[in-house]
């Protein structure tokens, strides 16, 4: 059940000028449920992605990475579920390329103007002829305002479609972004076995949109995880589409307020995949403060955060807090005095000076451990530099769920 998830509907979804969105029944893995979708760009939109660092990435992120760095002017992205078109070998490239043929056919444009994306099952072929009878029903039901339809379309193993958008002010125009994402499990940082769509409709250029990405990426989809999997087919795509006829560039002011907005955002989708997490009861927020650098303090944060012991002890609402300190101290961090460090579970001072802190009590802890959302705070006090990671506990459910996952 996923964790204080905010509801969502159609109509707080904002049409994001010059995208449209079309999904499809095309029954890839299951009957009945919308499982392939369409987007198109218009021509000169700006279009960034950053992909899994897994060395068995699937085909259609070899494809989309080349496609990207042709540079023929992106149009159309299209999404499958069910089926992942990963560890396919030639066959899943070629899968791969003939999806991006077929629909850039429809839409008279160019293959290599097509990014593809494929997400479920992996070491399974395509169902082509399904996946191809799905496109016509998809470009049929191209419009503005299907980016609810398009969160369900992406989803897996999610329990609820996952979008978010936001409207600011820049140049005294109203600026839109909306984006999607999809993810539940087989979650952690390089990225995730996520997909994330954002569009806007401010215009950039594309060398600072890739820029913006990579940047953007580190503060939100790299900042998650659910069970320390890193996947094969994890994609981060923003659309830039220029519609709004509202330029920005790094040397603006305008920039930073945009860079927040898009930052937001995608923190907001990464953060509802954790409160979505296979079988996850708790949403926890894992902060580490004064490392001597970012590297250092992410380290720490992921050391807590992947520790199955620490997530099992979320999960019961146990106060046993010697497992976060003990992967504290397995982190691998050079030099790392002991004695230095504070811990806290919100507010409630756990340890310091390399103990028990001397007015901590059992019931304080166990009360914040009884809570749906917690934060750990970490002070290495070695530095100024802070990170923080968003993850989940680890339940009974979460192994039903993969047990069952090809089921």
């Amino acid at each position: 059940m996923a964790v204080n998830f905010p509801p969502i509907s159609a109509d707080q979804l904002k049409p994001v000028a010059g995208i449209q969105l079309g999904y499809a029944q095309a029954g890839i893995r299951k009957a009945d449920r919308k499982d392939m979708l369409v987007i198109t760009v218009p021509e000169g939109a700006s279009v960034s992605g950053v992909f899994t660092q897994n060395a068995f990435c699937a085909a259609p992120v070899h494809v989309c990475k080349r496609h990207l760095a042709l540079n023929h002017g992106i149009r159309a992205l299209v999404v499958n579920t069910g089926c992942a078109n990963a560890g396919t070998g030639v066959q899943g490239m070629e899968d791969a390329q003939k999806t991006c043929a077929e629909l850039a056919q429809r839409l008279n444009l160019k293959d290599s103007q097509i990014l593809p994306f494929s997400t479920g099952v992996i070491l399974e072929n395509l169902p082509m002829d399904r996946l191809i009878a799905g496109l016509n029903p998809a470009i049929k039901n191209l419009t503005k305002d299907n980016w609810l339809n398009a969160a369900q379309a992406i989803m897996t193993t999610d329990t609820l479609p996952k979008a978010v958008s936001r409207q600011i002010q820049i140049k005294g125009q109203t600026i839109t972004l909306t984006g999607i994402s999809k993810g539940a499990g087989m979650i952690k940082p390089n990225m995730a076995t996520m997909l994330g769509f954002i569009a806007t409709d401010v215009g950039i250029a594309q060398k600072d949109l890739d820029v913006l990405m990579r940047q953007v990426a580190d503060q939100s989809f790299n900042c998650i995880t659910i069970d320390g999997d890193t996947s094969t087919n994890d994609s981060f795509i923003v659309m830039a589409s220029g519609a709004s006829q509202v330029y920005i560039a790094p040397s603006q002011p305008e920039y930073a307020v945009f860079v927040q907005a898009l930052t937001e955002v995608a923190q907001e989708l990464a953060q509802l995949i954790v409160r979505d997490g296979e079988g996850a009861t708790k949403f926890i927020s894992i902060v580490v403060e004064n490392a001597r650098d970012e590297a250092e303090a992410k380290t720490v944060a992921y050391s807590v955060a992947h520790s199955p012991l620490v997530k099992t002890a979320f999960f019961a609402s146990d106060p046993n807090l010697g497992r976060i300190l003990a992967a504290i101290g397995y982190a691998n961090v050079a030099d790392l005095d002991v004695n230095a460090i504070d811990v806290y579970l919100d507010d409630v001072h756990v340890a310091t000076a390399g103990g028990r802190h001397p007015e901590y009590t059992e019931a304080a802890g166990q009360a914040v451990m009884n809570q749906a959302e917690i934060t750990v705070r970490i002070a290495l006090n070695r530095g100024d530099a802070h990170a923080t990671v968003w993850t989940c506990d680890l339940s009974h459910e979460y192994v039903s769920i993969n047990a069952d996952y090809r089921s």
